[in-house]
């Protein structure tokens, strides 16, 4: 008996994002696959900070933090706000925190939540 998939094609052809869609969907990953940048997510995950304080904490030059977060700003993955003469960094909404705590809370699944027959 031959495979008959045509109501498959049909109902994933209908509910395919456009080609633009996906191809934004891939550039925000692509801001993702930065260890610095996910770093400094990470950071920003647990608390607002300033760009010396992120240097610090990462062990670089405030000037390799900017253009990084200059990079993430863009993407609309931070924020920011300025208090007196220091502007703190912050992540833009709650669609970052998930997207970061999904992401990490998959890498510990698969290597300590799960066996390798699963």
């Amino acid at each position: 008996m031959p495979h008959n998939h045509e109501q498959i094609l049909e109902t994933v052809r209908r509910e395919l994002p456009t080609d633009e869609l996906l191809s934004d969907l891939s550039d925000l990953f692509k801001i993702f696959g930065d260890t610095t940048r996910c770093k400094i997510l990470f950071a920003l995950f647990e608390s607002e900070m300033c760009v010396c304080a992120i240097a610090e904490l990462l062990g670089m030059t405030q000037s390799a933090i900017s253009h990084q977060l200059r990079i993430l700003k863009d993407a609309d993955l931070v924020g920011k706000r300025r208090e007196g003469k220091t502007i703190y960094y912050f992540l833009s909404d709650e669609h970052v925190r998930t997207i970061i705590a999904q992401g990490f809370e998959h890498l510990i699944e698969d290597t300590y939540g799960r066996g390798e027959d699963t």
